[in-house]
């Protein structure tokens, strides 16, 4: 097993990594103070092709595959993770699933703009009430025979990418009858922007990425097409599950872009910072945290390299998508609390980038299933 990168691989983590540094570091702190969505950088992205990474040509992508986007996230995170997470829920959660799972014509109508970064898409669904136990939701969708619509009510809480000047979609998880076994028959439905009965609540007031777009919807008599059903009716349980399997994978890449920015920021600051008499990099104390930062990182990205792999290759990847969210999760809030540490009382500054960086990890231990559901796949995969 090989995990070094081809030419072509370390060539799209070098013009990423360069792009990162160039465009995203100099505005991103602006944005993140004043709570505004990085309009510009977005554009920059859809022109470098980051968001059709994983798409074929003749949707308008790249050719490549999502290995190449983990790359792309891992090192857009070393800066900042709100531009990464645009990306990701971009990918992974707007476009992935019409790509996956829509019609010829669903695919002609929003792939070429969703690919191109013209335009964004959400993935409704977590609701105010119903988080890890997606079974519960509460979201109805009813189908008008007469008018040959869906009828939707309901809401759904912390979607990203869902209220942004170029938000073109959301795709929403909603009970649309019932099963044979009396369990509810869970479909998802495409919902355009602007559909009259969907409303988008102003942005919530968040602990980190601040430059990201989340919102709460809500959904009152909204109506959209019968042909809007995205997949099979009753498979939206299955659908949703498959793509945050692979999502898992991506959030992953981006938590290990957030530790290794955390040793990057590190290191800069030891060689610089003065203490009796000689920079703290010389103190063994500051060398053994920066040696076990690294060694997270490490250890967190062959993970996710190891997950990508497996579902590249066609094989079973749940356990190991599961298993590398979790831990590389687990490092990034690690390895944000060392770095704000090693930079003291510079490190509670917003100036910094660790103090973005501690404020950003956290929900990397709670979105796109939680550490305790990660577990919980973990140990239900080894027969438990």
């Amino acid at each position: 097993m090989d995990f070094r990168l081809t030419d072509e691989q370390e060539a799209l983590r070098e013009s990423v990594r360069d792009f990162a540094r160039e465009a995203v570091a100099p505005v991103i702190a602006e944005h993140y103070e004043k709570h505004t969505f990085p309009y510009e950088v977005i554009r920059q992205m859809g022109k470098m092709g980051l968001f059709g990474l994983p798409f074929p040509e003749e949707h308008g992508g790249m050719g490549g595959d999502y290995f190449a986007l983990c790359l792309a996230l891992e090192e857009l995170a070393r800066v900042d993770s709100s531009v990464a997470i645009t990306l990701e829920a971009a990918v992974s959660l707007g476009a992935m699933p019409i790509f996956r799972f829509g019609t010829a014509e669903q695919q002609e109508r929003w792939l070429p703009k969703l690919v191109s970064g013209e335009a964004l898409a959400g993935f409704g669904l977590t609701e105010p009430g119903t988080g890890s136990d997606a079974g519960g939701t509460q979201t109805r969708a009813v189908l008008d025979e007469s008018t040959d619509e869906w009828v939707i009510n309901g809401s759904k809480a912390f979607i990203t990418n869902s209220g942004t000047d170029i938000t073109a979609l959301v795709t929403v998880t909603a009970v649309t009858g019932t099963r044979p076994d009396g369990a509810k028959e869970l479909s998802t439905i495409i919902v355009p922007s602007g559909t009259p009965g969907f409303t988008v609540a102003p942005g919530y007031s968040k602990v980190g990425w601040n430059a990201s777009d989340t919102h709460e919807l809500t959904f009152d008599d909204c109506r959209v097409p019968a042909a809007n059903l995205l997949g099979e009716r009753g498979r939206g349980f299955a659908q949703f599950l498959s793509i945050l399997d692979e999502g898992r994978i991506a959030i992953a890449a981006l938590a290990v872009g957030l530790a290794q920015g955390c040793v990057d920021e590190s290191l800069k600051y030891a060689k610089e910072r003065q203490a009796f008499g000689q920079p703290i990099g010389n103190y063994q104390a500051i060398q053994f945290k920066i040696a076990d930062m690294e060694l997270k990182a490490h250890t967190a990205r062959l993970a996710y390299y190891d997950a990508a792999a497996r579902m590249l290759a066609g094989e079973p990847f749940k356990r190991q998508a599961a298993i590398a969210k979790l831990h590389a999760s687990t490092i990034a809030v690690d390895n944000a609390r060392e770095a704000t540490q090693i930079h003291g009382g510079y490190g509670f500054m917003n100036e910094y980038p660790v103090a973005r960086f501690w404020r950003d990890s956290k929900i990397l231990e709670i979105g796109e299933g939680t550490s305790e559901v990660q577990r919980m796949i973990i140990a239900r995969d080894l027969g438990l």
